[in-house]
């Protein structure tokens, strides 16, 4: 859109208005329609308003941080979505059930880690406004300074000096992990394969079992519409995003291809427990596969469930302690030279 300054005489009057319009003869007939009595003198373009350049960079600014859903889980959604419905389940539900498992897990984690960055910034900001004004009567200290407060002073000396760095070297880690994990394989399958470590608190579980729930619900969706095992076995594995799950179910179809039965190569992955494949070959010896496949998924989901709704539960004593260590290293860094001097001159 672009501004126009149109003179018009009304009622014997100059006036000038100032039109957004897409061009000349569009802001006449802009103010043609605002004064139908009025004449039209002259229409010259011009600069946009101080404040409407403000706002429309702020448009801008807001448009280019807001938060993009990676192109990788709109295809894994799509996919999930389409293998559903075309396995007759209903749309309403197959949205509900894709909705309910992601947009739920965000905003378990979304409060903790607001916490945590937070504390970050506070703790920076207390770094970089506090330690300063102890650091001369620090300085005259002939002694040498406790270990905690030797940590502000070399914090507050990175952060005073190598700040800017310091965050352009964080950025460039977070964004050079992120292309990696997007355009190396190898570097996705090692990701893939620290994020399910056991040495990963919570993480490594919500991962698998919510791709464990995804897998069984497609595979057993499909083997419900009629599909056969083999053809429902490579669909279903299509919806894992984790490698190194993903690379083990890989070997239930060719293992099921060289005689095996479903249970007993599901074993082989080691990533069912024995209730579970108890169920998965009562169901094959019974014709009733379809049916323990959905108790599975349920097992599944209602894990994941229960993993999420306490998750906050979970957090909260990392988070205590991590907030703990804090506000202890600054207290001691800052006090333990005052109660040093204080023996001092008693003595």
């Amino acid at each position: 859109m672009k501004y126009f300054n149109v003179t018009v005489m009304d009622k014997g009057k100059k006036r000038l208005e100032l039109i957004k319009a897409d061009s000349k003869m569009g802001a006449v007939k802009s103010v043609k329609h605002k004064f139908p009595s009025a004449m039209v003198l002259r229409s010259v373009e011009t600069t946009a308003p101080l404040e409407d350049s403000l706002n429309d960079l702020l448009k801008g600014l807001k448009k280019t941080f807001k938060s993009k859903i990676p192109i990788n889980d709109k295809i894994s959604t799509i996919r999930q979505i389409a293998v559903m419905t075309d396995a007759g389940i209903p749309i309403n539900d197959t949205l509900e059930d894709v909705g309910d498992n992601t947009a739920k897990f965000k905003k378990a984690i979304r409060s903790p880690l607001i916490t945590l960055g937070a504390m970050g910034i506070a703790f920076t900001i207390l770094i970089m406004v506090v330690v300063p004004k102890f650091k001369d009567i620090f300085d005259k200290f002939k002694t040498d300074l406790p270990v905690p407060t030797q940590i502000l002073l070399k914090l507050e000396w990175a952060f005073s000096n190598y700040g800017m760095l310091i965050l352009i070297i964080l950025f460039a880690m977070i964004f050079t992990v992120k292309y990696l994990y997007k355009n190396n394989r190898d570097f996705q399958y090692s990701m893939d394969k620290m994020m399910i470590h056991p040495k990963f608190y919570l993480i490594n579980k919500a991962i698998f079992l919510s791709t464990m729930h995804k897998y069984n619900l497609v595979f057993g969706e499909l083997v419900k519409a009629g599909i056969p095992v083999s053809e429902a076995l490579d669909t279903a594995v299509g919806m894992v995003d984790n490698l190194v799950i993903k690379e083990k179910l890989l070997t239930v179809n060719a293992n099921i291809g060289r005689g095996m039965n479903l249970a007993e190569a599901f074993k082989i992955t080691g990533l069912y427990q024995n209730m579970l494949l108890q169920m998965i070959k009562a169901g094959e010896s019974g014709g009733q596969l379809d049916a323990m496949l959905d108790k599975v998924t349920q097992y599944y989901d209602m894990e994941f469930q229960d993993l999420i709704d306490n998750l906050a539960a979970y957090i909260e004593p990392i988070l205590m302690f991590f907030i703990a260590g804090l506000v202890l290293l600054m207290a001691l860094g800052i006090f333990m030279p005052m109660w040093d001097l204080g023996k001092a001159v008693k003595n």
